[in-house]
Protein backbone atom coordinates (compact mmCIF):
# COMPACT_ATOMS: atom_id res chain seq x y z
CA UNK A 1 0.00 0.00 0.00
CA UNK A 2 1.35 3.17 -1.00
CA UNK A 3 1.08 6.93 0.69
CA UNK A 4 -1.58 9.06 -0.72
CA UNK A 5 -0.52 12.19 1.16
CA UNK A 6 2.76 13.57 1.87
CA UNK A 7 3.73 16.99 4.07
CA UNK A 8 7.43 17.88 4.51
CA UNK A 9 7.77 19.10 7.80
CA UNK A 10 10.49 20.36 10.09
CA UNK A 11 11.92 19.85 13.41
CA UNK A 12 11.29 23.53 15.30
CA UNK A 13 12.23 22.60 18.76
CA UNK A 14 13.56 18.77 20.59
CA UNK A 15 13.55 18.37 24.17
CA UNK A 16 15.39 15.65 25.62
CA UNK A 17 14.44 14.18 28.75
CA UNK A 18 15.73 10.95 30.70
CA UNK A 19 14.24 8.31 28.22
CA UNK A 20 12.44 10.29 26.13
CA UNK A 21 13.09 12.46 23.34
CA UNK A 22 10.01 15.37 22.55
CA UNK A 23 10.02 16.87 19.05
CA UNK A 24 7.67 20.20 17.72
CA UNK A 25 7.46 19.84 13.72
CA UNK A 26 5.68 22.73 11.40
CA UNK A 27 4.90 22.09 8.04
CA UNK A 28 7.66 23.98 5.52
CA UNK A 29 5.94 26.31 3.23
CA UNK A 30 7.96 27.24 -0.32
CA UNK A 31 9.07 31.03 -0.22
CA UNK A 32 7.04 30.78 -3.16
CA UNK A 33 4.84 29.15 -5.45
CA UNK A 34 4.10 28.25 -8.70
CA UNK A 35 0.73 30.30 -10.34
CA UNK A 36 -1.31 27.11 -9.81
CA UNK A 37 -0.28 26.41 -5.72
CA UNK A 38 1.71 23.31 -6.62
CA UNK A 39 5.17 22.52 -4.64
CA UNK A 40 6.78 19.81 -3.62
CA UNK A 41 6.82 21.20 -0.23
CA UNK A 42 3.11 20.92 0.34
CA UNK A 43 1.21 18.30 -2.19
CA UNK A 44 -1.76 18.04 0.41
CA UNK A 45 -2.32 22.15 0.23
CA UNK A 46 -2.03 24.83 -2.30
CA UNK A 47 0.22 28.09 -1.58
CA UNK A 48 0.37 28.29 1.95
CA UNK A 49 0.51 24.82 4.21
CA UNK A 50 -0.29 24.65 7.58
CA UNK A 51 0.40 21.60 10.20
CA UNK A 52 2.30 20.77 13.52
CA UNK A 53 3.13 17.80 15.36
CA UNK A 54 4.51 16.85 18.55
CA UNK A 55 5.68 13.41 19.48
CA UNK A 56 7.27 11.96 22.43
CA UNK A 57 10.27 9.58 20.99
CA UNK A 58 10.91 6.58 23.52
CA UNK A 59 12.70 3.81 21.47
CA UNK A 60 16.04 3.99 23.18
CA UNK A 61 17.91 3.50 19.34
CA UNK A 62 16.41 6.94 18.28
CA UNK A 63 16.95 8.86 21.03
CA UNK A 64 19.29 12.00 20.63
CA UNK A 65 18.93 11.24 16.59
CA UNK A 66 16.32 14.12 15.49
CA UNK A 67 18.24 17.68 15.52
CA UNK A 68 16.30 20.97 15.40
CA UNK A 69 16.49 22.45 11.64
CA UNK A 70 16.30 18.85 10.07
CA UNK A 71 13.25 18.08 7.37
CA UNK A 72 11.34 14.42 7.12
CA UNK A 73 8.41 13.71 5.15
CA UNK A 74 5.29 12.23 6.45
CA UNK A 75 3.62 9.78 4.52
CA UNK A 76 -0.14 9.27 5.13
CA UNK A 77 -0.59 5.71 4.15
CA UNK A 78 -4.29 3.49 5.18
CA UNK A 79 -3.80 1.70 8.36
CA UNK A 80 -5.69 -1.85 7.78
CA UNK A 81 -8.14 -2.52 10.35
CA UNK A 82 -6.82 -5.38 12.36
CA UNK A 83 -8.47 -8.64 11.53
CA UNK A 84 -11.32 -9.89 14.44
CA UNK A 85 -10.87 -13.25 15.96
CA UNK A 86 -12.98 -15.85 14.88
CA UNK A 87 -15.99 -16.44 17.00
Amino acid sequence: MSAFMRAKMQVNKVERFAGQDRITCNAVAAKSYPADGSDEDNTYAKFSPSGELSLAIANPVLLGMIEPGQKFYLDFTPAPEPEKPAT
